[in-house]
């Protein structure tokens, strides 16, 4: 990979995963005889599909370069120059649990936006990607 260029997504054999939940979901739902049952697992088989939807389409979720940053959703991307954007790594601690995340505070851009980023999103340890934000900005 370029030393000047880095690209951040989701975990290829998770994203398999969620497809694969949602494929049983859907077949469990298809043979199971309770009907509240089955539309139970119909709902998760949506959830899991629009997840592992996610996944496949926001690819790469997070890309940085020399002139800025990229972000990739489902309805497309959005990218920043360094000047109007900050870079931190969060810390959050929830029930015992400690998770860190990478925040990208659009504040001077027009219109501001606020994203954060786990290890879910980036396949890699948030850490590792804010030095690398951090490395590439400099």
């Amino acid at each position: 990979m370029d030393e000047h260029r880095s690209s951040w997504a989701p975990d290829p054999a998770a994203v398999a995963v969620g497809w694969a939940l949602c494929a049983g979901a859907v077949a469990a739902a298809l043979l199971v005889d309770d009907r509240r049952g089955g539309l139970m697992l119909l709902v998760a088989a949506v959830m899991l599909g629009l997840i592992a939807l996610f996944g496949t389409v926001a690819r790469p979720r997070l890309s940085a370069d020399r002139d800025g940053l990229t972000v990739r959703g489902l309805t497309g991307s959005r990218h920043w120059r360094w000047a109007e954007v900050n870079v931190r790594l969060v810390r959050t601690r929830r029930l015992g649990r400690v998770s860190t995340a990478v925040e990208l505070d659009a504040d001077n851009a027009e219109p501001p936006a606020l994203v954060l980023l786990g290890r879910l999103d980036l396949g890699a340890d948030p850490e590792d990607v804010a030095d690398a934000l951090v490395r590439l900005r400099t």
